[in-house]
């Protein structure tokens, strides 16, 4: 044998594998985070990386429901609005339901009926639907991360989170903040089919999931506005038409859209005798949809009221505060300009597309404005011009001008708020007050009132409310009477105003704590 072969062998180097293997061995694993705890503030310290890392969507979602906690629910815990009123009552198992027109879809009120059914606080309701509204925030933006990065789509959030009309009806019953969450999730969903085949199987299932998602998406819109679904969906089944990678979305935005609308076309049969006369009824209630130029009326609404209907102002309140709505179609031009000369315009292309379909029948079809009626736009637009921005930290001086606007831009939409509320808070707190007056004169359930702003007041006061004529039209003079000998009957009117002929010998009370509304109460003959 050789030397060689008889001398003790010289420790081994340890190889990639041990190397490996200490790197992953418990002990190595959990000193760093022993260290991280045993640091002053490690577990903080630990959560803002957390944050950094991605989390900053849960963070705007945090933020968006303390705004509606702090600056909403306080103010409005009170009572309901109109529009709300209508929602709420279809599943009220305690009071009459309101009279459903023919525009309105069931969504808010399958929405709101669980907690109808658990209690009538007011103050309960909208704490649920602000922690529904923050979660549903969340949901939707979260499907953009793929598509954008986890900061942008954090970003387009706070963008649309920080519109007064945003946090206001995030606890409000009200169905179009449910149709932008609705659209920007399906948008995204369609947008994360990249039309690729894949061959194991739980890469199929993922496939498949994400087209079920988006028929999911589709079909909540189509529950919360059903004509506003069919605006969604006719660019995404173009653009599927045209982009063969995208075809194999088409039976999902079908099945979706069907499923969606299926409630609507059964009660158009059941109520109205078919699609196409729920369709008129709802033209005639819009006051007569065609080609309207509302583009004006929208600028006059961005601040408020919340329906301006007529509208007669020149100009918003405090337009100063409005020059974001002009300054949105320059930014989304220059969005959409940037992404034509990049590798991947589709997630900006495909969502000012839908934006500017969902925009369509209330700038260019109705002749009246709500702030709520664009949400879906403004959370669809949301999204190229974060990816605008967010280009922008590239140069510090656009960087900083960004953000500057951005705080400017949060700290004009508190300011709306805090006096659209107000208002809001106002008017609710007549309906309350005049439903008081009416209890106070032995209008009690079970009851009937007709007259101007009969539908929130009836409501609130636990009775039926019915109307003879107008949008809202379903009942009879005759039938109208018969039930004012049955039970305890009001006819509303506003201050200087004449009740109808068949209550001009009803006794008149002036409804305190109200603008001069006055309740006409029906003689109590022939009532048992």
């Amino acid at each position: 044998m050789t030397a060689d072969a008889v001398a003790p062998m010289a420790p081994r180097s340890p190889g990639a594998r041990e190397v490996n293997a200490l790197k992953t061995s418990p002990a190595r694993r959990t000193a760093p985070a022993e260290a991280s705890a045993r640091a002053p503030g490690g577990r903080w310290g630990a959560a803002l990386r957390s944050v950094r890392s991605g989390d900053w969507l849960a963070v705007v979602a945090v933020l968006y429901l303390v705004a509606q906690l702090a600056l909403v629910v306080p103010r409005l815990g009170h009572g309901l609005g109109w529009d709300e009123s209508v929602y709420v009552s279809q599943h009220d198992p305690r009071n009459p339901a309101v009279f459903f027109s023919a525009p309105r879809s069931r969504g808010t009120s399958l929405l709101t009926a669980p907690v109808i059914a658990a209690t009538d606080s007011v103050v309960v309701l909208r704490v649920a639907l602000a922690l529904l509204s923050s979660a549903a925030l969340y949901a939707a933006f979260r499907v953009w991360r793929p598509l954008v990065g986890a900061r942008t789509a954090a970003f387009a959030a706070l963008l649309f989170a920080g519109l007064w009309i945003a946090v206001l009806s995030g606890a409000m019953a009200m169905p179009n903040l449910w149709v932008a969450f609705g659209s920007v999730g399906a948008v995204g969903w369609f947008l994360r089919d990249d039309g690729t085949r894949t061959g194991t199987g739980g890469d199929s299932r993922k496939s498949k999931g994400r087209y079920w998602w988006l028929a999911g998406c589709v079909a909540a819109v189509a529950l919360f506005r059903a004509p506003d679904a069919v605006w969604l969906v006719l660019p995404l089944a173009a653009i599927a038409l045209v982009r063969r990678e995208r075809r194999r979305t088409l039976p999902y935005l079908a099945a979706g859209l069907l499923a969606g609308l299926a409630q609507w076309v059964v009660e158009a049969y059941a109520r109205w005798g078919g699609v196409a006369e729920r369709l008129r009824v709802s033209s005639a209630t819009e006051g007569d949809m065609g080609l309207h130029w509302n583009i004006g009326t929208a600028w006059r609404a961005v601040n408020g009221p919340l329906l301006c209907r007529p509208c007669t102002a020149g100009s918003p309140d405090s337009p100063g505060l409005a020059l974001w709505w002009l300054a949105l179609p320059l930014l989304t031009a220059a969005a959409v300009y940037v992404a034509l000369r990049g590798r991947r315009p589709a997630p900006t292309l495909v969502p000012v597309a839908c934006a500017a379909a969902l925009a369509v029948p209330y700038l260019l079809l109705i002749g009246y404005s709500a702030p709520r009626f664009l949400l879906p736009t403004y959370a669809l637009l949301s999204l190229p011009v974060a990816v605008l921005l967010r280009r922008m930290r590239r140069r510090r001086a656009l960087a900083m001008a960004a953000v500057a606007l951005v705080v400017l831009q949060s700290a004009s939409q508190i300011a709306v708020l805090h006096r659209e509320v107000g208002s809001t808070a106002r008017t609710d707190a007549r309906y309350v007050a005049a439903a008081e007056g009416l209890r106070s004169l032995g209008v009690t359930p079970p009851c009937l009132v007709t007259g101007p702003r009969a539908l929130p007041i009836g409501y609130a006061a636990g009775c039926a409310s019915a109307q003879t004529h107008g949008n809202n039209a379903s009942t009879t003079r005759a039938e109208l009477l018969r039930r004012a000998a049955e039970v305890p009957t009001a006819v509303l009117t506003q201050r200087g105003h004449r009740p109808p002929k068949y209550a001009r010998d009803w006794t008149p009370y002036e409804l305190p704590h109200t603008p001069g509304w006055t309740a006409w109460k029906a003689p109590s003959t022939g009532r048992q």
